[in-house]
């Protein structure tokens, strides 16, 4: 009995050190994040950690305790060690890989591996592995190799390769196999506690990435997988649903419409550019950086800004469904990739299809990334033109065809086209790998000059976009917005998930039918890209009563807030006062200005916990 005992208390020490390289892997990788940190801080990060690592350990120890239970049980079969070995070295390939890819991930994303890389795999594999051309391939597999060498080495010191089978009575059998279960048990489930373990069990910290870094990897993205496999519910629930309805409600009404008229006519045409991760911070009269997107500056002097908008999300599928549909991020869900329900949202296409506009939709890379061209075609859009419809020649990027093909090739089909139009125009160079059909503005291999010179590039593209425009008979009637599908943590890189920063976004309306005294102007109030909605509809004298969480920016008394979230958090804004809230963790992990009192920081937490609750609700709904 000691004997089993002792070997299956070497198997799991022996996870427990492979989690602490693993994890003391992560921490050193983003020493940079980790610099407010102290020593023993960190420290914690290991300390915290161990129980989610002994769950992990447990996980892992399931099969070979039910081998070891079958072989015991049965007369004469004896089960080679080899087994263990191959399956051990197969777990130590795995946790390795995954250990890298998190690495890549958290990078960009600022949050852990989780299912969502696999949902986008299967949804778009060849975009999902363009995205990576960023990543640090030479130095990921480097790493990925001494973990794995690492790992099978420590094994041949600690794992018990060579047990064998005790010599027990019959009848003290199953004694032992309910002590071993019981215990691996206890392991999974973190202890004699009445919840499970979950992801707050390592939580410790007020600072983000201590407890990104004692969460461990491979037990988060199990659990995440799982949970997208349940039968959906809704996790978010802080609150009555009456009490959340009611708080949601107030936010967005109205005491009267005195709705600024800033458009020379109600029936001019439409074209909605969404600018691949345009964040706010490459745009200097944003607060960004001076010369990474000069042109722009140059369209803010002629058009009116809205210098106070937020992204519902990170990413292009949480963005598109934001602007056309004035649906908020759903946070751990994506509405877009479930034809049922994305079918039911209402959509600024289905409005102008209604109003008899010709509806369009332009993309230079595959229409069918994470279901784009399903959602275009369920919503009354009548030409999907994406990259099957460009020469060979014009594939020019990893996506696709870079920015100023398809712009080009835009001008050329609304000029076809029959007035009055919707027109949305989807650009992809500003986008993971960042390449460019051009020499870099900004020199050299790294990253965020790289970043800069494809936004440059970008900006460029729409100037000559605009340019050719101005040429064409239509432009004087023609209302151009130009908008961003989210940001992006680059070029500043000083943004985490949960800060306001890294959703900032630009949002232009642009064009000869934008009032003369109107251009050069700017809007204040704070916003989302689902207020896009309301605010042209209004213009237009359209109703937009179907866009229940769009609030028209240019009527002064809608109120003033922004929504943002990620993966499981997120983050509610007012003038002058922001907080981030992780789910996970069940703790408040932002917020700004710190000096407010607790009451104003559990108002406006409430707020954005009922938000969360009821745009979760309305998803399962759909």
């Amino acid at each position: 009995m000691l004997r089993s005992l002792f070997s299956f208390t070497r198997f799991i020490f022996f996870w427990l050190v492979f989690s602490v390289i693993t994890r003391a892997t992560f921490e050193l990788y983003f020493t940079d994040k980790l610099q407010k940190a102290s020593f023993g801080e960190i420290f914690q990060t290991f300390f915290y950690g161990v129980r989610i690592d002994a769950s992990a350990a447990g996980y892992i120890a399931v099969l070979p305790l039910l081998v070891f239970i079958i072989g015991w049980f049965i007369p004469g079969l004896n089960i080679k060690g080899l087994w263990l070995r191959v399956y051990v070295y197969f777990c130590i390939f795995i946790i390795s890989l995954v250990s890298i890819l998190n690495l890549n991930i958290f990078r960009e994303w600022g949050s852990k591996i989780s299912y969502r890389v696999f949902d986008t795999l299967y949804h778009s594999p060849s975009e999902a592995m363009a995205s990576t051309g960023s990543s640090p391939i030479g130095l990921s597999l480097f790493i990925g190799a001494l973990l794995l060498a690492a790992g099978i080495i420590i094994s041949n010191y600690i794992v018990d390769y060579n047990f064998k089978k005790p010599e027990l009575k019959w009848y003290i059998k199953p004694f032992v196999i309910a002590l071993l279960a019981g215990l691996n048990l206890l392991l999974i489930r973190g202890g004699v506690q009445l919840s499970p373990m979950n992801q707050s069990m390592a939580y410790f910290s007020d600072k983000q990435i201590l407890n990104q870094s004692a969460l461990n990897t491979e037990w988060n993205l199990l659990h995440n997988t799982v949970e997208n496999f349940k039968t959906p519910y809704n996790p978010y629930l802080y609150m009555s649903a009456h009490e959340a309805e009611s708080v949601v409600d107030s936010m967005y009404s109205v005491k009267k419409d005195t709705t600024v008229k800033i458009l020379t006519t109600t029936k001019p045409n439409i074209v909605v550019i969404q600018i691949e991760s345009f964040t706010a911070d490459l745009i200097e009269s944003l607060g960004g950086e001076k010369g990474d997107a000069p042109n722009f500056e140059d369209f803010i002097k002629h058009g009116l800004l809205f210098d106070s908008v937020y992204a519902t999300s990170d990413r292009t599928d949480k963005g598109i469904v934001g602007i056309l549909s004035a649906f908020p991020s759903q946070a751990i869900r994506t509405v877009i990739v479930d034809n049922v329900k994305q079918e039911r949202l209402p959509s600024l296409t289905k409005v102008f299809y209604k109003q008899h506009y010709a509806t369009s939709y332009m993309y230079g890379g595959e229409s069918e990334f994470m279901n784009f061209k399903a959602y275009m075609l369920s919503h009354k859009t009548n030409e999907v033109i994406d990259k099957k419809n460009f020469d060979a020649a014009d594939m020019n990027s990893k996506w696709g065809a870079h920015d100023d093909v398809v712009m080009k090739k835009h001008i050329k089909f609304l000029n076809e086209e029959e007035q009055p139009f919707f027109s949305y125009l989807q650009t992809l160079s500003n986008h993971e790998p960042f390449d460019l059909p051009v020499p870099s503005h900004f020199p050299g291999e790294d990253l965020i000059n790289k970043f800069r010179s494809t936004a440059y590039y970008t900006d460029a593209s729409l100037k000559e976009y605009l340019d050719l425009a101005k040429k064409e008979d239509w432009y004087k009637n023609t209302l151009f917005i130009l908008v961003a599908d989210h940001g992006h943590r680059l070029p500043l890189n000083n943004a985490d998930p949960f800060e306001p920063q890294k959703y900032h976004i630009p949002l232009l309306f642009f064009g000869d039918v934008v009032k003369p005294e109107y251009r050069g102007k700017r809007i204040h109030k704070l916003g989302s890209q689902t207020d896009i909605a309301a605010t042209l509809l209004a213009q237009l004298n359209i109703p937009n009563e179907q866009f229940k969480w769009s609030k028209n920016l240019l009527n002064p008394h809608s109120k003033e807030f922004a929504f943002f979230d990620w993966d499981n958090g997120f983050g509610f804004m007012v003038p002058g006062q922001v907080v981030s809230y992780d789910n996970a963790g069940k703790r408040i992990i932002y917020n700004a200005p710190p000096s407010q009192s607790k009451n104003q920081t559990e108002e406006l937490l409430q707020y954005g916990k009922a938000f969360m609750q009821q745009v979760f609700a309305e998803y399962m709904k759909l």
